[in-house]
């Protein structure tokens, strides 16, 4: 499993991603959920694809931290996705819906806002 995140200079902003990380690896099994980032910063999808492929790990499902499908979506992480393939042509990548389609996470917002106004 790899988190993809968009990326950023400055090193507090990828701090909860990392978290994040670090919460589930220990639930996960032993499936081992990696981070990477769109752009600034490493390891990028191509370094985390290097790794897993240098471990036998052929498969990767991708999930994007990303609230909706945007231009990053739509474009450049099918452009990293092909070039990871191009490179490594035995590895299968499969990128599900982006975290804030899930209504859980649209459900918990709404949670948020409510109780903010409530208080």
């Amino acid at each position: 499993m790899v988190l993809l995140a968009h990326g950023s200079k400055d090193p507090r902003w990828r701090a909860p991603f990392e978290r994040i990380v670090d919460a589930v690896q220990g639930q996960s099994g032993k499936t081992k959920v990696r981070l990477a980032y769109m752009e600034f910063v490493e390891p990028t999808l191509m370094d985390v694809a290097r790794e897993c492929v240098g471990q036998q790990i052929l498969h990767l499902r991708i999930l994007p931290l990303f609230f909706s499908i945007g231009a990053h979506l739509a474009t450049d992480v099918p452009e990293q996705v092909n070039e990871a393939k191009a490179r490594f042509p035995q590895l299968e990548v499969e990128v599900l819906a982006p975290v804030g389609e899930d209504p859980r996470l649209f459900r918990l917002i709404q949670q948020i806002v409510i109780e903010i106004l409530n208080h």
